[in-house]
């Protein structure tokens, strides 16, 4: 993770590959944390593999945790190079960005570019790696609880829209969109939305992961992957439920296209 004067975020381009030598699966957890490689390293029986496109960034998150007494190993990869990645059992989607309080970078500047990054990277790396996900696999959004407070935040009308059963990914940009512009025209808490850039963006992940597990029930129900929306708590604590999910028993059934808090699922 680095820090700019404006701007604090995930680097979109990390992720972290676990292997198991006994199945030999591949796990990917992009713009991963330190928490969550912590815990990762300390839980996981298999080879824990750091991956970055820049290689010093990479070696110096290995060294780090190697300090702590664990054994990462380091790998140069770009996960957008897709004919470098054959099948993946766990995905974890971690990147994105939030504005630091108070920021001076005009409001609906930070709505488009949280868009960018935080919604479409997200979308992105669903669109490609979502089909190299191997029968039993588990996908895990990382969203926030702030996505809970924002969808409260919004008026019945979107609150209604953000909770429908049958909601498209193309209707759920187009709503982006409009609060993206809404912005622009300085009118978004008038048409009902909450003044969170990074709470909307939120709300995005979580509803996108529904429509996700839907379509992955629909088209590859033999499959038996789940796919979840999550949020973290402190640092310290912040992997316990990202792992949770990621290590899923393959037997199990459920949670799949919820929103999983301290490892049980909350109402949306």
């Amino acid at each position: 993770m680095f820090q700019d004067k404006h701007l604090e975020t995930k680097h979109p381009s990390s992720a972290t590959l676990l292997r198991d030598p006994e199945q030999n699966h591949i796990y990917c957890i992009s713009g991963i944390g330190f928490a969550i490689a912590f815990d990762l390293c300390r839980q996981f029986s298999g080879d824990v593999v750091l991956t970055a496109r820049d290689t010093a960034r990479g070696q110096a998150a290995m060294q780090q945790l190697q300090v702590q007494g664990l054994s990462p190993r380091f790998h140069q990869l770009d996960i957008d190079d897709l004919q470098r990645v054959r099948g993946l059992v766990v995905l974890v989607n971690n990147a994105g960005i939030s504005f630091n309080t108070p920021d001076p970078t005009p409001f609906h500047v930070q709505a488009e570019v949280t868009k960018k990054t935080n919604f479409f990277g997200t979308q992105d790396v669903c669109t490609e790696l979502l089909p190299l996900i191997k029968p039993h696999g588990r996908v895990v959004n990382v969203s926030s609880t702030v996505s809970l407070s924002a969808l409260h935040n919004c008026s019945p009308k979107l609150q209604e829209k953000f909770r429908s059963e049958t909601i498209t990914e193309e209707e759920l940009v187009g709503l982006l969109n409009k609060f993206v512009e809404d912005t622009k025209n300085g009118v978004h808490q008038k048409e009902g939305w909450p003044n969170t850039t990074y709470g909307v963006m939120k709300i995005s992940i979580t509803v996108l992961s529904r429509i996700h597990a839907r379509k992955l029930s629909e088209q590859r129900r033999g499959d038996k992957i789940l796919l979840n929306a999550c949020s973290t708590n402190s640092p310290e604590e912040g992997a316990e439920t990202p792992v949770y999910l990621a290590l899923l028993p393959s037997d199990a059934e459920r949670p799949h296209g919820e929103f999983i808090l301290e490892k049980k699922v909350e109402q949306w």
